[in-house]
């Protein structure tokens, strides 16, 4: 299947060559090839297709434009990050309701984060249609697990101005809160620091420090090397 950054190019080859012909464009836009690849990706007909295109546009392809956050995907991030939010805290909210605020806040970041966001990318075959420099498409950002966060919040953005929120709700709830067994994620502990400080807490140690030894790879997908310090015993 051809990704959607080539089927837009060759869409526009094609109106280039129509508009310098005369020969008009098809009568309905459902032939539209793009159309059709952003429908099978969000799961229902839409209606804006330059909007999703956006959505799917990383910095890079208007690298040197004063005005470049009209090109790429950030605004929409913006607001897909904020839809998602909202949603997935109505959900936890309602589904369990003798919980307290820290529990269903504590719950949410394991949910909505870069990685777990990625995941959900990953999952519904995002990264072959994002459109970026071939630098960057070079240096693996298809599969960057940032990028393809910021574009999934981007597509529910679109999705959220194109089709109103009943269709953004949809979306999430499909791909983001049917993948995942919230009861099992409620109960995974997972945030490590939090338990080594109640570890040292629980046996009178004093509060244990973080020092960065080491750094590689790439500028945009660093691996850190930590060394936890208790007192000045590492």
């Amino acid at each position: 299947m051809l990704s959607l950054a080539r089927l837009l190019r060759r869409v526009l080859r094609r109106r280039s060559g129509e508009a310098s012909s005369g020969t008009p464009p098809p009568g309905t836009d459902r032939d539209d090839p793009c159309r059709a690849a952003i429908e099978r990706l969000v799961g229902m007909p839409v209606h804006d297709v330059a909007l999703y295109t956006r959505a799917l546009s990383h910095r890079s392809v208007a690298r040197g434009r004063p005005d470049s956050h009209r090109y790429s995907n950030e605004r929409l991030e913006f607001l897909g990050d904020a839809v998602l939010g909202f949603v997935v805290a109505e959900y936890l909210y309602r589904h369990f309701p003798d919980h307290d605020e820290g529990f269903l806040t504590r719950l949410r970041a394991k949910l909505v984060n870069g990685q777990t966001l990625a995941r959900f990318a990953r999952e519904i075959d995002l990264g072959p249609h994002l459109r970026m420099s071939d630098n960057m498409a070079q240096a693996g950002g298809r599969d960057n697990p940032s990028i393809l966060a910021d574009a999934f919040e981007a597509l529910i953005g679109a999705l959220y101005l194109d089709q109103g929120p009943a269709a953004a709700r949809a979306f999430i709830q499909r791909v983001v809160l049917d993948a995942v067994d919230l009861d099992a994620l409620a109960r995974r502990r997972d945030n490590f620091k939090s338990l080594l400080l109640e570890y040292v807490q629980a046996h009178g140690w004093p509060q244990p420090r973080y020092r960065v030894t080491a750094e590689e790879g790439p500028s945009h997908e660093r691996t850190f090397t930590v060394e936890v310090l208790l007192g000045d015993r590492p």
